[in-house]
């Protein structure tokens, strides 16, 4: 199998909303964000499924030593040799890469956060960053595309936690910030017990507020001359933003169901996105 092919098979797998806005961009740009999409899942599968604390840090340890190999031209993992050809074109950096893995670490070493502060740092590595990247793919004059790229990775990230509470309490992982849930009277025992009330329902309102509102930042922050270019990253969002308002329809019943969206739901929110941009 073929870099190229290895990493599209981990992105196809995944069943991940990118995959839909990839299918659209010219060959070379779809190259390299399937192999930018497939090293964030390699990393991320390291702390979601291995058990072991220190066995994923030591995981994450070779993926950092496997970027100064790929840095110096002799990548030896599938993702990473199908990474090396895209790096100078789309200025991609193993700074960048490594502030993603800094991400994943950040998962091995709390459950919690204390503020939305926190949290936001922490959104930045885990999908600012990635946001970052995949703008210098799909293409930009205006380096203030690079600030709609950045706070677009955050909406999805937050997106993400809406959605995934329950998953990530299951976990024992509690994203929502620790002061917003005594603002809104949620003991933490709740969400790790699955225990909805009017209380928490408050609580993700405001958590679904916020997220519309960096959904609206980065869309005012997209100058004019990019929208083009960056319709691969507006058909993740128009995506992302459908899931975000279906959890919302449900009444944020994110404790006991994962709300997701049909491969055909999606394929046709890309195509009207596509098109309409």
């Amino acid at each position: 199998m073929t870099p190229d092919a290895y990493c599209q098979k981990k992105s196809a797998a995944s069943g991940s909303s990118f995959y839909y806005a990839f299918l659209f961009l010219a060959p070379e740009r779809r190259r390299a964000i399937t192999a930018l999409y497939a090293f964030c899942r390699e990393v991320d599968d390291v702390v979601d499924e291995t058990s072991d604390p220190e066995l994923a840090r030591t995981q994450l340890n070779w993926w950092r030593e496997e970027l100064t190999r790929l840095d110096a031209g002799h990548p030896q993992h599938p993702v990473t040799r199908a990474l090396a050809p895209a790096m100078q074109p789309f200025g991609i950096t193993v700074t960048r890469l490594n502030e993603i893995i800094d991400g994943m670490q950040m998962d091995l070493q709390q459950v919690r956060y204390e503020n939305f502060a926190a949290l936001e740092t922490y959104c930045y590595h885990v999908a600012g960053v990635v946001g970052l990247l995949a703008a210098g793919i799909f293409g930009y004059q205006d380096r203030r595309t690079l600030d709609y790229a950045q706070q677009l990775g955050t909406a999805f990230q937050l997106t993400n936690i809406i959605r995934d509470v329950g998953e990530d309490a299951r976990m024992n992982r509690i994203y929502l910030p620790i002061d917003e849930l005594k603002q809104f009277g949620v003991p933490a025992a709740d969400i790790l017990n699955a225990r909805s009330s009017d209380a928490f329902k408050q609580l993700m309102q405001f958590q679904y507020d916020r997220a519309q509102a960096f959904y609206e930042k980065a869309y005012a922050l997209l100058p004019t001359a990019d929208r083009r270019a960056q319709r691969a990253g507006l058909i993740m969002a128009a995506i992302y933003r459908t899931v975000l308002e279906e959890v919302a329809r449900d009444g944020f019943a994110v404790l006991t169901q994962r709300t997701s969206l049909t491969p055909m739901r999606k394929l046709w929110i890309a195509m009207r996105t596509w098109l309409n941009t």
